[in-house]
């Protein structure tokens, strides 16, 4: 078993696609690599803007090359929460940006050539115990009344037609959610910012960012660039480069597995589908069958950025094989982790701290909203938006944190007892 990323393993970055020498100035300078700071990157490159991507390691080496490959609809804050919070008009806002969030990524696959294994094949939500099937009913006639938004009901007597186990209760399936695979996506968005005459800068850490008359001068271990604008777009890996960001978001570990290829006929028992699959649970499991026909299998059962690999692929491969015993004897090749980016009232942010623009806070939906939150930085520096929602709402912190998030392991504790009684 190796404890890389197996997508990587499989699809390693380009290696033709990095600037040898970073530029004297450029317009816009964003900071990552990954799917928020190459879509900013694309629209400002095609509205004429010369722009730099600084990237610490190398082309999407973060959540971006990591995730499960999963474009699901919505957000990490549940749709209902958000319009009690926000209200309704607002709340149809957020829920149509995760709509076209997950079209964006098409249009791009369709218009841009962008080759990633993507598929609309739809997702499945598992029902960990009874009560969360009728919450599902209750939830997907909310969702057509409030929002027009058509989810199909599963009960556990049909569950078979979608997955192969009775380990769950019923489920619905949402016809909008796809898949790809993630490192291709964002190897793919590279080729397509550099086309449209961005330049991106692999082992080039940013060190510190001054501000000077008409912008910023950004300092990189490979030298120095003069901007007019710079973006964050760091996400789960943001740190203390502009100190005022670092409290308003925390990074959380995202574990994963995957099997050697399935035969077609153990493929066709376990997703006869094809689905993105997520269960109930508050520390929830999230698992497909990727392209070559392996089983991905994946979750959050300890929120640590540092769990041993070894030890994480025993824990996820005993949930695995809850659910799927028919896999007890099939290999585990690949056992690797992420970052995901969250923030304390589970939404996507846009802002600006002392002229220094940021965007992150995905919580786990990154690879449709990452996508359509790096679109609309875009779309907003080129003055093609004069404003949008993710930007208006206010950016909730806690006086509790301000650089290590010590909280995490007891949220733990917390999330592993509401599994256990609800």
């Amino acid at each position: 078993m190796k404890t890389i990323p197996f997508w990587t393993d499989l699809t390693p970055p380009p290696d033709n696609l990095s600037s040898p020498r970073i530029p004297e100035a450029v317009d816009v300078v964003v900071i990552g690599a990954g799917y928020s700071g190459l879509n900013t990157a694309i629209v400002l490159a095609k509205n004429g803007a010369s722009v730099a991507v600084m990237e610490k390691h190398t082309i999407g080496w973060g959540a971006s090359s990591r995730n499960g490959g999963l474009a699901t609809t919505g957000m990490k804050r549940s749709i209902s929460a958000i319009i009690k919070r926000y209200g309704e008009e607002l709340g149809r806002i957020f829920w149509q940006s995760s709509l076209d969030a997950v079209d964006l990524i098409e249009d791009l696959v369709n218009k841009e050539g962008v080759e990633c294994d993507y598929a609309r094949s739809g997702s499945l939500a598992l029902a960990w115990k009874p009560a969360h099937y009728e919450q599902m009913v209750a939830k997907a006639k909310w969702m057509d009344d409030k929002l027009g938004h058509k989810v199909t009901l599963v009960p556990k007597a049909d569950l078979r037609s979608e997955i192969g186990t009775d380990a769950f209760y019923g489920a619905t399936v949402d016809e909008a959610s796809a898949g790809l695979d993630p490192a291709k996506y964002v190897f793919e968005l590279a080729r397509v910012a550099v086309r449209c005459g961005a330049v991106i800068c692999e082992h080039s850490p940013v060190t510190k960012i001054v501000k000077q008359t008409g912008g910023f001068m950004v300092h990189t271990n490979q030298g120095a660039v003069s901007a007019k604008e710079v973006v964050v777009a760091t996400n789960g890996y943001t740190d203390k480069l502009v100190p005022q960001l670092k409290p308003r978001i925390f990074p959380v570990g995202s574990y994963i597995i995957v099997t050697e290829p399935l035969s077609p006929a153990l493929q066709q028992e376990l997703s006869p589908r094809q689905r993105m699959i997520y269960d109930s649970k508050w520390f929830l499991n999230y698992f497909r069958l990727t392209a070559d026909g392996r089983m991905l299998f994946g979750g959050r059962n300890d929120l640590s950025t540092n769990l041993d690999l070894v030890e994480s692929s025993q824990r996820l491969r005993e949930q695995m094989l809850f659910v799927y015993p028919q896999l007890r004897d099939i290999p585990i090749t690949h056992s690797w982790t992420g970052q995901l980016g969250i923030t304390f009232d589970l939404m996507p942010h846009i802002g600006t701290v002392d002229g220094i623009h940021y965007v992150f806070g995905y919580g786990g939906h990154g690879v449709p909203i990452a996508t359509y939150m790096g679109t609309e930085m875009g779309l907003l520096l080129t003055g093609q938006k004069t404003s949008s929602p993710f930007v208006d709402i206010p950016h909730q912190t806690m006086f509790f944190y301000r650089n290590n998030p010590w909280f995490l392991p007891l949220a733990a504790t917390y999330y592993r007892t509401l599994d256990m009684l609800t």
